[in-house]
């Protein structure tokens, strides 16, 4: 099975250029059976990222345009009255999908925000007392511009806690840039990309990461990193919920799988540790998380 992640690699590279570190990232988040938060600026590549995933893996892509006057139920799905049976039926909404873009998350409203909560954590929604399964595997690949905040509603704690993994795509360099004109004269776009592996084998690919062997030495390096976070209120207002714990160590095994180990180590911890806990986490007197969390990772020992 582990052909499949190189080969799920190599297929999102064919569109992606140059980001082989945030396609791997993407893929942890995706074996570890969480969801993906990209906090970037527009234009870089995170829908064509999500699209390219959907392709990848032969799965449903759906998107939502997230705005102020987007309702919960744009989202969730809502009953409809069919004159014609007399009857209401259910008119699923775009969570019904294998990857879900969210685009600009932070646009919608929290009334909006919250109808994502069910089904980021539980994998289903629940409208008018009915509670309904969404497709597995389900993947939500959320974006947010750091910059620009007129109109927008910073996301809850409670939302960016479902997050398995936060990143930024950056810039491509000078080199990558020029690849993506040259691509565009050979006529090579999405719409030529082929499924490389199947729905079933992302399932089976996130049991085989479920089964990586973490010692109790590194849980025990796990759990220091993360009870620091709650131990040190003159920097730290609010520090990683277990949640987050669980969430490193889901992690590290799928990272240690990626790398074709049945093994994970503290450098799996200590690599994901950057893009797995600073968003969880509100720093205080104007401090940086990102920092708080390199600072931790030279500071902590390893059990």
């Amino acid at each position: 099975m582990r052909d499949r992640i190189q080969r799920l690699s190599d297929n999102l590279g064919k569109v992606i250029v140059g980001k082989q570190e945030s396609i791997r990232l993407v893929m942890v988040a995706l074996l570890s059976g969480g969801h993906i938060l990209l906090e970037d600026v527009p234009g870089v590549g995170k829908t064509l990222l999500a699209k390219s995933l959907a392709k990848s893996i032969d799965g449903k892509f759906q998107r939502v345009q997230c705005t102020p006057d987007l309702m919960p139920t744009d989202v969730t799905g809502t009953n409809i009255w069919n004159p014609r049976s007399g009857e209401f039926e259910f008119m699923p909404g775009p969570v019904f999908a294998n990857v879900l873009l969210a685009d600009e998350v932070n646009r919608a409203t929290p009334r909006t925000q919250s109808a994502l909560l069910e089904v980021m954590e539980e994998h289903q929604v629940t409208v008018d007392g009915v509670t309904r399964k969404v497709p597995s595997p389900f993947f939500v690949v959320a974006t947010q511009n750091p910059v620009e905040y007129q109109g927008t509603f910073p996301l809850p704690e409670a939302q960016m806690d479902r997050f398995a993994l936060s990143l930024s795509l950056g810039y491509p360099s000078e080199a990558e840039e020029l690849q993506m004109l040259e691509r565009l004269q050979s006529d090579q776009s999405i719409e030529d990309l082929q499924p490389c592996i199947s729905l079933e084998e992302v399932q089976e690919l996130q049991r085989l990461a479920a089964q990586v062997k973490v010692e109790a030495s590194l849980q025990k390096y796990i759990l220091n990193l993360v009870r620091t976070t709650r131990d040190r209120p003159e920097d730290i207002v609010l520090g990683i919920s277990p949640r987050g714990t669980v969430a490193l160590q889901r992690a590290a095994q799928a990272y240690a799988f990626i790398e074709n180990r049945d093994y994970a180590i503290p450098d799996d911890v200590k690599k994901l540790a950057p893009h797995v806990l600073p968003h969880r986490m509100i720093a205080a007197g104007g401090k940086r998380t990102q920092a708080l969390i390199r600072e931790l990772l030279n500071t902590v020992p390893v059990a």
